[in-house]
């Protein structure tokens, strides 16, 4: 893949060009050959196409559980935040650099890592960035000053660069377009909201148990067992066999300029969440990335072999669908924020009964995740989303009712997982919407798109409406207003979402 016109020409898929194909999954193409795809049976009847093989169904749980280990490591730190800065003597304001040490090279290699991927191997790259998670999961824990933590914790985020993106790519590939792929996804992305939720849950009962550094200890424990079987399990992929001429190139210049601008992003928007945007280092880290995301679209525009085809990025699919995601990873990780603040600040819930709150937002997820893959079946992807997004913003609008009363926790505990349901079917969707008809050589970039997304959307969520609720002099109505908001900004999506991929033509440009 050496010239702009290759790259074009590998990413028609199956009815591309072709009006009214819906790119839902459900009508995409079948491998003969892989997993969940018909063959024959007793009698020659056909196999279930959902049915996966005994390593297949391996593969899917060690994909899955890296998966959930890094969502995990979200949130199982958060609850715990006052008891490790009394711990290593950091201050409250430096607490934040906990979650932004890992968000900032998390968020930031993602494309880069996917791409790496797609020209070098995804194993590999997978299980370095498993060895390097459990490596820096037992620095964190073992950490002696705030600096050896966040070494520990940016290394943790660079790891979760290199897991994500390859995993996602090779779930991707292994599984085919249809109901195998479907139904992999679903339990991927089931497992994903499940991570973080697990994650609130046990931070609060490890912390008060056995300290914060069991915390940390978990997650390199849950590398050292989802190793192993990785070794054994996934499938080799490496760099096509091609000429000299047609050897792997990394596009370089496209690589720094998006990895700089996203740095840089993520830098300005989680530190303004602590201390606003006026700072100087906040406006000059947003400009900075606004200027070095713009070099990069530039670059990528002439590029022989660019990191990201612009023209991929013009799919109907790929851009609706990102926007999609975007906007429910942002807007649920604020809802999650606020509304932990409501419940511990104005409720007076103690951190482990905030936990069960959110715990029965898992149940829920977990539940929609089984039955995620059949909505998307009867109405496709893109339906899906749509519908997804409007559920997610109805739910989260009926919490306007939280006021100071106690009775407010049932509220507060019905609105959040009913959001959750649907949020957790838009999670799915999207992801299935924009991998749709790209193929195997390109899974790595979509995979990474996706994932980009999903890790900017959990970014910059709190940093834009949450800060609205802590700088309130009254907390009740700050959670109000960016409930409000919140809402808004997802029925609005929810709209754009449908228009956008339900125009004539849309479902099968590419």
């Amino acid at each position: 893949m050496t010239t702009n016109a290759t790259t074009e020409s590998t990413l028609r898929g199956p009815g591309a060009g072709t009006p009214g194909v819906d790119p839902s999954p459900t009508n995409g193409p079948r491998a003969a050959t892989s997993a969940g795809s018909p063959a024959p049976g007793k009698g020659g009847r056909p196999q279930r196409q959902d049915r996966l093989s005994g390593r297949d169904a391996l593969v899917l749980f060690v994909l899955c559980a890296a998966q959930f280990m890094v969502a995990l490591d979200f949130s199982v730190l958060n609850v715990a935040l006052p008891v490790l800065g009394r711990g290593l003597g950091m201050s409250p304001s430096a607490l934040q650099w906990a979650v932004t040490a890992f968000a900032l090279p998390s968020g930031g290699f993602l494309l880069l890592f996917g791409r790496i991927g797609d020209l070098f191997g995804r194993r590999g790259l997978f299980l370095a960035g498993l060895s390097l998670f459990g490596a820096a999961s037992l620095l964190a824990t073992l950490a002696w000053d705030p600096a050896s933590f966040l070494a520990g914790r940016a290394l943790q985020g660079l790891a979760a660069a290199a897991i994500v993106p390859t995993g996602m790519s090779l779930l991707t590939t292994t599984f085919p377009e249809g109901p195998a792929r479907d139904r992999a996804l679903g339990i991927s992305g089931t497992l994903l909201s499940l991570g973080f939720t697990v994650g609130m849950v046990a931070g609060g009962v490890l912390t008060d148990a056995l300290g914060w550094r069991s915390t940390m200890g978990l997650l390199s424990l849950f590398a050292l067992v989802v190793l192993p079987p990785a070794l054994g399990l996934l499938p080799t992929s490496g760099p096509r066999n091609t000429g000299a001429a047609d050897r792997p190139r990394l596009d370089v210049p496209g690589a720094v300029t998006v990895t700089g601008g996203l740095l840089s992003l993520i830098y300005a928007l989680s530190t303004a969440a602590e201390r606003g945007f006026g700072g100087a280092d906040v406006v000059t880290a947003l400009v900075l990335g606004v200027l070095l995301l713009g070099a990069f679209v530039r670059i990528e525009s002439r590029a022989a072999a660019p990191l990201v085809s612009l023209r991929m990025l013009r799919r109907p699919t790929v851009a609706w669908g990102n926007l999609g995601g975007l906007v429910t990873f942002s807007m649920m990780s604020t809802v999650v924020f606020v509304l932990t603040l409501y419940l511990q600040e104005t409720l007076g819930l103690s951190a482990f009964e905030t936990g069960l709150v959110f715990g029965v937002q898992g149940v829920l997820s977990a539940v929609a995740g089984m039955y995620a893959p059949k909505v998307i079946g009867r109405f496709g992807a893109r339906r899906t989303l749509a519908g997804s997004l409007a559920g997610q913003g109805a739910f989260v609008a009926g919490m306007l009712l939280l006021d100071a009363h106690t009775r407010s926790v049932w509220i507060a505990t019905a609105g959040v997982s009913l959001a959750s349901m649907f949020h957790l079917g838009a999670i799915i969707s999207y992801g299935l919407t924009v991998t749709s008809g790209v193929p195997d050589e390109e899974q790595g970039l979509a995979t990474g798109l996706v994932t980009s997304t999903q890790q900017v959307g959990i970014t910059v969520g709190i940093p834009l409406l949450g800060v609205l609720a802590t700088t309130s002099g009254d907390l009740l109505n700050g959670v109000r207003t960016v409930l409000a908001l919140d809402a808004a900004i997802v029925l609005a999506a929810a709209a754009l979402v449908a228009v956008g991929l339900g125009r004539r033509g849309a479902a099968g440009a590419r």
